[in-house]
């Protein structure tokens, strides 16, 4: 009789089966005695239930197989059962009775010593911290867990935490680390034969890959996301095609690329797929713009950004804005280059502040292994292998850095030996030319024949001082930068962000000095004997551009504005020394120029010939001084920065543009500013 009523109590439950096992279950648990089998069952059928989602059902039976173990004093059967309470409220998002619960059970089962079931709870536990942005600690929890898993060979479990060690360590940056336990849950997913845990792996891992700019791996674990996933899910398809797409835009696999990408916005736009839209559009967007096609390249990132803005989504939002940054100077939009800049700066900002908050745990001290039970030793082992790893790579670049500043060391003392050679071998023609006029006072019969060759050596001097003043003009600025920069280096001024950062500007700054000391050497080994000029057709537009490059730095650093409104306009003249003509123009303005001011370059065509203005806003030349400027004199006066020249800067600019058949000549104010013009022609002006 009383099974009867047993039976009849579970029967609801019973019709609402949904499975053999749970209805044999169900009946065998309504006839049998109260006692450690009871419970055995029950755990037995909370589990179905668990699988199959009932949580409020499961929950029923927990309580009433709670009650009957805690007065059986079966400890085996309370931890279990405390363990799926535990579980379920995680389900339900409930952290805090889920931790509460899963701390209970683990006491039990270290008490049982049941190392199985330890390492189950730190699993759960871990995917709990992980979940909260305890990233450390999940994975602490995590690690301690797959020893025993690996050990029983419970492919399951070891799936799990395998991918919860690979979630924490992407959400901490640690992209390595991420892709190694993927491929680790890859290899388990292939042993079970779970497809969607496959797929899923295939696609975590083409992620992670891009993420690393490893585009080669990415577009093999995309392809075999498309190879197993079923022909009509278009939901991944359409996630996957456009993130193919971009990752052949690496290599400049233009037609694979548009190939992949029209593919996607199409089924994007089908399914009204938002972030595969996304996607699809801003590397079209990019495509377009490598290729030229700004029109179409604008209107494919104006979608792209609106789509960013309606889903929120910041990562694919600051891509676009990049992307517009690049359109806009391409077209010469400079203004809104700059809006667009200014937006990708706020928003990296943003998005900075917010990671920091979200990884604030992840920068703590990881916790000792003392306060996780069962922690495997592999975790100190993976601790010393990033210790290594780091210290592998600050070496590396210790070295690069050591390397870097030895070829500036021997660049330097290269330049300073040929200058020292320059200077004995001047030395050594001027005692020469002493010895010669001795000998003229002495042998009176060849009177005429030393003093045709001592006017023919004063020549080759003079030559030879324009060259030098030219050199120490031109160079002063490329070198004394050089000689800044080592000097740093060698006192440990910079830090190596800072070092980081000047190089580019470095390197430039070497080449074009070298490139400047290039061109005059092979100037001066044609011109030893007379100035002559070896005209060519070029493009003054680029000597500007050009020259305004080497001198990017002392503009910003004196605040000066340059405007360089040049057109391309081709002009026949000796080109290396048109450069020399321009570098001196463009020097002297900055020098005479204020913060504040500006610097305007233009040019234009008058009567046949090309007229090159530079102007500026700067203190301005007074008449009398305008009367000194372009002779032989070494007139000269300081900068607004207390600048030094040489006052052969004009005279030398002069010599040259008349070499060219061209004139050169200044309208000045007071206070007001100069402008330096260059008349020159365009074409030979004696065929």
């Amino acid at each position: 009789m009383r099974q009867f009523i047993t039976l009849l109590i579970f029967l609801p439950i019973f019709c609402f089966s949904q499975t053999k096992e749970q209805d044999s279950l169900t009946i065998q648990l309504a006839f049998q005695k109260p006692d450690t089998s009871k419970v055995k069952t029950s755990l037995k059928l909370i589990k179905v239930l668990y699988n199959q989602g009932s949580f409020d059902t499961a929950l029923k039976f927990i309580t009433e197989s709670e009650k009957l173990s805690n007065f059986l004093k079966f400890d085996k059967g309370t931890a279990e059962i405390t363990y799926f309470k535990a579980l379920i409220f995680a389900e339900h998002d409930d952290y805090i009775n889920a931790l509460d619960n899963y701390t209970k059970s683990k006491d039990l089962f270290i008490a049982l010593n049941d190392t199985l079931s330890i390492a189950k709870v730190n699993n759960s536990i871990g995917i709990i911290e992980i979940e909260r942005g305890n990233y450390n600690k999940g994975m602490q929890y995590a690690i301690s867990s797959i020893l025993e898993f690996e050990k029983r060979g419970l492919y399951s479990e070891l799936c799990m935490a395998y991918k919860n060690l690979a979630n924490a360590y992407e959400r901490t940056n640690n992209r390595p680390k991420a892709i190694e336990f993927n491929l680790k849950r890859l290899e388990v997913e292939k042993i079970m034969h779970k497809k969607e845990g496959i797929i899923e792996s295939y696609k975590k891992l083409a992620e992670l890959y891009s993420l690393e700019k490893e585009s080669r791996k990415a577009i093999d674990f995309y392809e075999m996301v498309l190879r197993d996933i079923s022909p009509n899910n278009d939901s991944i398809k359409g996630e996957i095609l456009p993130r193919l797409g971009a990752e052949h835009l690496q290599f400049r696999d233009y037609e694979i690329a548009s190939n992949y990408l029209m593919e996607g916005l199409a089924l994007n736009r089908k399914t009204e797929n938002s972030l595969g839209l996304l996607i699809s559009l801003n590397n079209l967007g990019k495509l377009n713009l490598q290729q030229n096609r700004t029109r179409l390249a604008e209107e494919q990132l104006i979608e792209a950004g609106a789509i960013a803005k309606s889903i929120d989504n910041p990562s694919e939002l600051l891509i676009n804005y990049k992307l517009r940054i690049a359109l806009d100077s391409t077209t010469r939009n400079y203004q809104g280059a700059f809006e667009w800049q200014r937006a990708y700066y706020t928003l990296k900002q943003n998005m900075a502040v917010v990671h920091a908050g979200e990884s604030r745990e992840s920068k703590e001290a990881l916790p000792g292994f003392t306060d996780i039970n069962a922690i495997s030793a592999s975790v100190e082992a993976t601790i010393l292998e990033q210790h290594e790893q780091e210290n592998s790579e600050n070496e590396k670049k210790l070295n690069d850095l050591r390397f870097i500043f030895y070829i500036l060391l021997a660049v330097f003392a290269i330049v300073l030996t040929f200058f020292i050679l320059i200077y004995v071998k001047r030395n050594n023609r001027l005692k020469y030319t002493r010895d010669l006029e001795e000998k003229n006072q002495k042998i009176e019969l060849q009177n005429a024949a030393i003093l045709e060759q001592t006017r023919h050596l004063e020549d080759i001097n003079k030559v030879k001082d324009r060259l030098f003043s030219i050199v120490s003009h031109d160079l002063k600025d490329s070198l004394t930068s050089i000689k800044g920069f080592i000097d740093l280096l060698n006192e440990g001024s910079l830090t190596q962000s800072e070092f980081n950062s000047l190089l580019p500007e470095l390197s430039e700054n070497a080449n074009n000095a070298s490139l400047l000391l290039f061109n005059l050497l092979n100037w001066s080994k044609s011109q030893l004997q007379s100035l002559e000029s070896h005209p060519s057709l070029f493009d003054i537009q680029e000597v500007f551009t050009e020259k305004t490059h080497l001198l990017e730095q002392k503009l910003e650093k004196k605040g000066i504005i340059l405007r360089n409104t040049t057109l391309r306009d081709y002009v026949y003249a000796d080109r290396s020394m048109i450069e020399i003509v321009i570098q001196n123009l463009l020097t002297n303005a900055i020098k005479f120029s204020k913060s504040g001011d500006t610097i305007t370059l233009t040019n234009h065509i008058s009567n046949g010939r090309s007229i090159i203005s530079i102007s500026d806003t700067g203190v301005g030349i007074s008449p009398e001084n305008i009367e000194k400027l372009f002779k032989n004199s070494t007139f000269t006066t300081v900068g607004t920065s207390n600048e030094k020249g040489t006052g052969l800067g004009l005279t030398i600019c002069k010599e040259l543009v008349d070499l060219n058949h061209g004139k050169i000549w200044v309208e000045s104010s007071l206070n007001k500013g100069s402008t330096f013009y260059i008349e020159l022609p365009k074409s030979n002006p004696n065929p």
